[in-house]
């Protein structure tokens, strides 16, 4: 059903507080509009793109949180965080993440994301990666969002080892798993 621009631009704020991590195409199909038209409206409203959206959050809200190192050598945006328990990053892959003659993303990047979220994920001024054992399940092309999750399995405070899981997916398709024996300051 189309709607006048009102009601749709009314819906759009209102979809957007509701999950801000959005696309715009995603939008275009649920209004039923162009992905321009989704554009000039949220220009008109002075809404941000998603990757503003993301950055703004992630911004207000881990920057004084993570301990372990900067929010900016962070390998994709943290959307969400627990110290020493989990969290949630994402990724776009983009032309320069991309090998140039099949577009599928060089796997150092999906380490680098999974590696620095679980290093982010430390609660102690500092943490090293010990030991890292990983496995693709399968390539990710550009364009594509890369949702890593890590999960903290054990922390053993004797030898200052903090064990974390990540899983990363596009869409609701694994595509990298890694488990990481982090190093922390012992307590």
């Amino acid at each position: 059903m189309r709607r006048n621009k009102k009601e749709r631009q009314a819906l759009l704020v209102a979809t957007i507080k509701e999950t801000p991590f959005i696309t715009d195409e995603d939008l275009a199909e649920k209004f039923s509009v162009s992905v321009q038209t989704i554009r000039l409206d949220r220009l008109e409203l002075s809404i941000p793109e998603l990757r503003e959206r993301i950055k703004n959050v992630a911004e207000k809200t881990f920057d004084d949180e993570v301990k372990s190192l900067p929010l900016d050598e962070v390998i994709g945006e943290i959307i969400d965080m627990e110290l020493d328990h989990s969290a949630i990053s994402i990724f776009e892959v983009k032309e320069e993440h991309a090998f140039k003659r099949n577009g599928i993303a060089r796997g150092h990047y999906l380490f680098a994301q999974a590696n620095s979220l679980a290093v982010a994920l430390i609660n102690d001024d500092f943490a090293l990666t010990a030991k890292a054992n990983i496995h693709f399940t399968r390539s990710v092309k550009l364009g594509e969002r890369i949702i890593a999750k890590a999960k903290v399995v054990n922390i053993n405070t004797e030898t200052g080892r903090t064990f974390v899981e990540v899983k990363s997916f596009v869409n609701a398709e694994l595509v990298f798993v890694g488990e990481f024996e982090m190093y922390r300051a012992k307590k």
